[in-house]
């Protein structure tokens, strides 16, 4: 039994961990993040180039079954795994984090709602923590951005006014209250990517009634397995195994 495993997250390097000597298990990583935190086991880093790359891969490969424990917002890889398992006729699983409870939130669809908010609520110093892509649709925005991200933006895409914060989780309760209080915010941006090494900043900006302005998941593929925890896709792939 060999599986490939989509990753890039905490829950992609502790199943990893969970199953790896006892499955030959190769994580695979988008390699947008420089020096990533890495998993044990066989590691491959870049795209396959479609669905059809994938299919190539997974057939060229021996892989007899899938688990994407992307990031939610990777809607793309998602998206081609679920394709390209279902020609080859591949189990395919799908480690979906918990979302946030979105209560007393604004929820958008996407980066350029969340920015048309801003702006319709003269909202005036933002704390910006979409990632590097979310950037660009503030670009034109007067308010005034604390952007947290792993990886840099490119400098044509950041808003007027701004201070870029390289950081990467997990935060705690106490340090994002005087993060936030600091830099004077009144409003978070944020995706609702759950989990809990950043839900800090939710629990912060609710205690200091920071508005919180939140980007809704893109939808998962019809028809596909899903399990919200590491410990549900290792018994999945255990009982794989032993049919096996």
């Amino acid at each position: 039994m060999r599986v490939l495993l989509l990753g890039g997250t905490a829950e992609a390097r502790e199943l990893a961990e969970r199953l790896h000597p006892d499955v030959d298990i190769v994580s695979s990583l988008a390699g947008r993040v420089p020096d990533p935190a890495l998993p044990v086991g066989s590691l491959r880093i870049g795209g396959f180039g479609g669905v059809e790359g994938l299919r190539d891969w997974l057939s060229g490969n021996d892989i007899t079954a899938v688990v994407d424990a992307t990031h939610p917002f990777a809607a793309t890889i998602t998206a081609h795994a679920a394709v390209a398992c279902a020609e080859l006729g591949l189990p395919h699983l799908v480690l979906h984090r918990p979302s946030w409870d979105p209560a007393g939130a604004t929820v958008v669809g996407s980066d350029t709602e969340a920015a048309e908010v801003v702006a319709a609520k003269g909202y005036s110093r933002i704390f910006l923590t979409t990632g590097r892509s979310g950037v660009a649709a503030f670009l034109r925005s007067d308010a005034w951005f604390l952007i947290r991200v792993v990886t840099p933006p490119d400098p044509e895409v950041l808003p007027p006014h701004h201070e870029v914060l390289l950081s990467r989780g997990p935060y705690d309760h106490d340090s994002e209250s005087e993060l936030l209080a600091r830099h004077r915010i009144d409003a978070l941006v944020t995706k609702n990517s759950g989990g809990p090494m950043t839900q800090a900043k939710l629990d912060a900006a609710r205690t200091l009634d920071v508005a919180v302005i939140m980007i809704d998941r893109p939808p998962l593929p019809a028809g596909i397995r899903v399990v919200d925890s590491v410990l549900k896709a290792a018994e999945w792939v255990a009982v794989l195994k032993y049919r096996d």
